[in-house]
């Protein structure tokens, strides 16, 4: 009784009509709520808070439930839930109908209760604080795969359109190079194999050759996402076109970076300009032109230092890329390898995504570096396991952790601070005065001003995001929006402060000469020796100076820091804050954005973290980076399926041994080079000394 449509390319759609499964409307997941994030510590008792939807509430109603249901049930409500029998906490989840002597009992259950609220709710805050507790499900309908059942139907040589478009782009390719068709299939089907085979190349020359078809656009990162659009590119064969790209290296191991440059000079051969934003030393060196801007940052660049071909780069003494180009400047290894604390968190049998169930010792009182190929699953192991699994532990987080067993060793560490490349604030209000914590201190001094004493102006005078001391007319904005309805709103400078933030009367009190206003367009630098004299403000613009941010406004809004400022803001206000010696910090691929002198003091702040008995992980393909590393989980061989093992582990020595790991054979040539440039310096060192 089932009533085919016709066939047609748009019924293997999830975005059409035709296509879309109708009870996820194409999505391939359901809002559902989840029982583990209803309770997140089944420690606790019902009485203490078991349900967090339900709170702590001692009302009579509450405890009156909870008594009822114990009597019914026959259990202690004192008990932790997780104690409780598997017909209890389902009954109690899901409901109950009950007839006793003629008596009806109902209990809704908890997860029926918020279903019913959930749908019934006009209030936006409701619902907000109602998905705290839910998580997306795969839909039982078409089990996560987007279409409907007479689409999922069709087969082409004995698989489904999802069967395909779950293998990654490797594995694709070589499935359709085997593929052999003949005859009138070849006719109906030739040129189509063609145009897929075309496809399926380009994206693999741009290195995500381990993505899949079907992977959400949500899930890909930035530099993931600008390769495929370089793919379509260059499967458009355009000529005379300029293409500007901002890093394309980001998330690409060394071993897939000569592809994309060889893409990137196909695209060149083709008669087209390519301009790259770009740190990456094999890129820079594949160029035709360099143009090298500075000679520092912020307040101390915007010069053209040097112009030319790499070579002549390299010969410039005023470009310090030139320097680190020709190795006159070099990230120096480390003189000793820490022996750590002789402790380890260790994940047991990992295996979200791609991980093949692996056991990874992770030990505690070391840099500790995560390498491998990209899509080996390393942001999965770090991110989804060790992170979310910590934190939900630790620091009672609601986020579920990727599949594992357990990990063992978390009573070793007291915190885990994952410092990401995410905005330190989505409005121009948040700014690195305002993160670091050092307004706070500042405002403090100008309220003890003797003038801001005569006025009786109090520290919340000066902020721009209280009342009395702000522009009213841009409410401490400093700009107006202007809804512009059909177009984008433009933002103006307010024509009553003049983007000063503050009222006229504020700004009357000074120190040293600056009102609040200059203090906050004052770079680190220039505030470092302006604040001397004050300890509490002068150590938080310390770690500011000391991450390489000396350039930037104190005032510059959250919206104009690139990622790696926000990241290096984020280093600089754990740094200034007393180190308990058992925090775990987790960074992934800090160095994106980041020049090779950067990348010197980023490094000499991580260590200097972890010389305080802390333990420092880093997702990284940087080999700079890689070097100083105390030990080394080397993921892969290679990326999506293929990947997911453990290859190596240990320090970079143990590393280059293992000729199955890609990260050991680049960095064999690093640590070579290394080597030899320090023997070099020894002979010359010793010959001067027979001379003199």
């Amino acid at each position: 009784n089932l009533s085919l449509p016709e066939i047609t390319p748009r019924s293997f759609s999830f975005n059409s009509p035709h296509g879309a499964c109708s009870r996820c409307d194409g999505l391939g997941v359901l809002l559902e709520f989840d029982e583990d994030l209803l309770v997140p510590d089944p420690d606790l008792s019902l009485l203490d808070g078991a349900i967090a939807a339900w709170g702590q509430s001692k009302s009579y109603w509450y405890l009156e439930t909870v008594h009822e249901l114990a009597r019914r049930l026959d259990f202690d409500p004192h008990l932790p839930f997780a104690r409780l029998p598997g017909k209890v906490k389902n009954l109690i989840l899901r409901g109950m109908e009950q007839d006793l002597k003629g008596r009806k009992y109902h209990f809704e259950g908890v997860i029926p209760n918020l279903k019913r609220r959930y749908l019934e709710t006009k209030s936006d805050d409701m619902r907000i604080w109602m998905e705290r507790y839910m998580s997306e499900k795969p839909c039982p309908d078409c089990k996560g795969h987007r279409l409907r059942p007479e689409s999922l139907a069709v087969k082409f040589q004995g698989h489904s359109i999802h069967q395909l478009t779950d293998k990654n782009i490797a594995e694709q390719m070589k499935y359709f190079q085997e593929l052999k068709v003949s005859g009138r299939d070849e006719m109906i089907v030739g040129r189509v194999l063609k145009e897929i085979k075309e496809r399926l190349k380009f994206l693999n020359d741009v290195g995500v050759g381990y993505l899949t078809l079907s992977r959400s656009a949500g899930t890909l990162s930035g530099g993931e996402a600008q390769r495929i659009r370089l793919a379509t590119q260059i499967g458009s064969s355009l000529m005379g076109v300029l293409y500007i790209l901002d890093e394309p290296s980001i998330g690409l191991h060394q071993r897939d970076n000569d592809r994309l440059i060889r893409t990137l000079q196909n695209l060149r051969n083709m008669g087209n300009t390519i301009i790259v934003v770009e740190h990456d030393e094999d890129t820079i060196r594949s160029a035709d032109y360099v143009l090298d801007i500075g000679p520092g940052a912020g307040v101390h660049g915007g010069h053209v230092v040097a112009a030319g071909t790499p070579g002549e780069i390299e010969k410039n003494p005023k470009s310090i890329t030139g320097q680190y180009l020709s190795s006159k400047k070099k990230i120096p290894l480390p003189k000793i390898l820490r022996e750590g604390h002789g402790k380890s968190l260790i994940v047991k049998k990992a295996s979200q995504n791609n991980l093949k169930s692996i056991d990874v010792v992770f030990p505690l009182g070391k840099f500790i570096a995560v390498t491998g190929v990209s899509g080996s699953g390393k942001s999965t192991l770090v991110n989804e396991i060790l992170y979310k699994g910590i934190a939900s532990r630790i620091m009672k987080s609601r986020r579920h952790p990727g599949r594992h067993e357990k990990i063992t060793g978390i009573h070793e560490i007291d915190r885990v601070i994952d410092i990401d490349q995410e905005p330190i604030g989505r409005t121009p209000r948040s700014n690195p005065a305002t993160y670091t914590g050092l307004f706070t201190p500042v405002r403090e001094l100008f309220s003890g001003l003797p003038e801001a004493k005569l006025r009786g102006y109090r520290a919340g005078r000066f902020s721009f995001n209280v009342a009395g001391g702000r522009c009213e007319h841009c409410e401490g904005a400093g700009i107006n929006k202007i809804e512009m309805h059909f177009l984008p709103d433009v933002f103006v400078t307010c024509d009553v402060c003049k983007g000063k933030r503050f009222n006229r009367e504020t700004l009357e009190v000074k120190y040293k000469g600056k009102n609040i206003y200059d203090i906050l367009n004052m770079t680190v630098e220039d505030a470092l020796s302006f604040f001397e004299n004050i300890p509490a403000v002068k150590r938080k613009l310390e770690t500011l100076d000391e991450v390489g941010l000396g350039y930037i406004r104190l005032g510059q809004p959250a919206t104009q820091l690139s990622g790696g400022e926000a990241q290096r803001v984020k280093l600089a206000t754990e740094l200034s804050k007393r180190s308990t010696g058992r925090t775990l910090y987790i960074l992934d691929e800090p160095t994106t954005g980041l020049h090779f002198e950067d990348i010197s003091r980023l490094l000499t702040v991580l260590h200097e973290l972890v010389n305080r008995g802390n333990t420092m992980v880093v997702i990284e393909h940087n080999l700079d980076v890689i070097k100083t590393a105390d030990h080394i989980i080397d993921l892969g061989p290679e990326g999506g399926d293929g990947g997911g093992e453990i290859v190596a582990q240990g320090d970079p020595k143990t590393l280059i041994k293992n000729k199955k790991s890609h990260t050991g054979q680049f960095l064999k040539n690093t640590l070579n080079e290394g080597l030899f440039l320090w023997r070099c310096t020894g002979m010359i060192l010793i010959s001067i000394k027979i001379l003199n």
